[in-house]
């Protein structure tokens, strides 16, 4: 389930996306830049994703019903799969649009007088979008104080790891964009203005690529970290009752929701009762290690086939 900071990071995102968006189409009327108009697109597609988010957020905090007897906390892969989606098809497309339709019918004349009007834009841009991906950023090493780079790729909050790449991503557009248009400027050439369209269409469609992939495999049914795996193990494994156990499996069920099932050969000598209490000590030690394991299923096939 996406956390509360999750939702402010997507909202600050939201607010911050749409007052660009407003200032990077005013610039492309007035300079009739291409990168400026593919960066406005980039800002419309991205508050439109903070939106859709929102909702995967939302819709991710119902409970469990007849339908959905484990909750709804895929919602938020699904919402975060749409808008890898809608980056790749839109912004990505688009920009590479823009930027093919400059090339082959370009502009002859460049706007020098209006030229400030990208660079003064571009440079507020980048106040905006780097004080919300600071916010994302605080809100994500919150919860993963340690290794930033690696807990980003093992992170399972869908939400604040979309708001973190799109906004590393508008940034590396900013910078594309403003190369463009120094050197449609400087050596009064429109070409460069284009080619800078289309590499911001290339970076959207490889961060499309990239959340696409990574939202997958949590719809699918990622596991849990190997570290997590591992604890888990170390627990079961404390119990000299326990004579083996095998076929660990597990799945998120959301960025805070984990089950958990194991296979547990319990010696021939132990009492149901016996067996009834090592379970319960088991799953209340690995919730204690780690809340997110919400659903845990111990299967002992030493006594009876029924799953405790």
């Amino acid at each position: 389930m996406a956390t509360g900071g999750s939702t402010f990071s997507i909202i600050s995102s939201i607010v911050a996306n749409l007052a660009i968006a407003v200032l990077k189409f005013i610039a492309s009327a007035f300079t009739g830049s291409s990168a400026m108009l593919s960066e406005g697109i980039h800002s419309v597609i991205d508050t439109v994703n903070g939106l859709l988010l929102l909702l995967g957020v939302k819709r991710s905090k119902k409970g469990a019903d007849k339908m959905h007897p484990f909750g709804h906390g895929k919602e938020i892969y699904f919402w975060s799969f749409v808008v890898s989606i809608f980056i790749f098809a839109l912004g990505g497309g688009m920009a590479i649009y823009e930027g093919i339709k400059h090339i082959l019918h370009p502009i002859r004349e460049t706007n020098h007088s209006n030229v400030l009007w990208s660079v003064g834009v571009i440079i507020g841009a980048f106040i905006f979008e780097g004080a919300s991906l600071w916010i994302a950023f605080k809100d994500f090493r919150k919860k993963y104080p340690k290794g930033f780079a690696s807990a980003l790729i093992e992170s399972k909050d869908a939400a604040t790891f979309a708001v973190i790449i799109e906004n590393a991503a508008a940034l590396a557009g900013l910078i594309i964009a403003l190369i463009g248009v120094g050197l449609t400027y400087f050596l009064d050439d429109s070409i460069y203005d284009a080619y800078a369209s289309i590499a911001i269409g290339l970076l959207l469609a490889y961060v499309s690529y990239f959340m696409a992939k990574e939202t997958q495999n949590l719809l699918v049914g990622e596991t849990a970290s190997q570290a997590d795996l591992q604890m888990i193990s170390n627990i079961i494994g404390d119990y000299k009752e326990i004579e083996f156990f095998g076929n660990l499996r597990s799945m998120h069920l959301g960025p805070d929701e984990v089950m958990i099932g194991v296979e547990v050969n319990f010696k021939d000598d132990l009492t149901v009762k016996d067996v009834e209490r090592i379970v319960t000590e088991i799953k209340q030690r690995i919730r204690k290690n780690d809340n997110k394991f919400t659903h845990v299923y111990i299967e002992s096939n030493s006594i009876t086939e029924s799953e405790y």
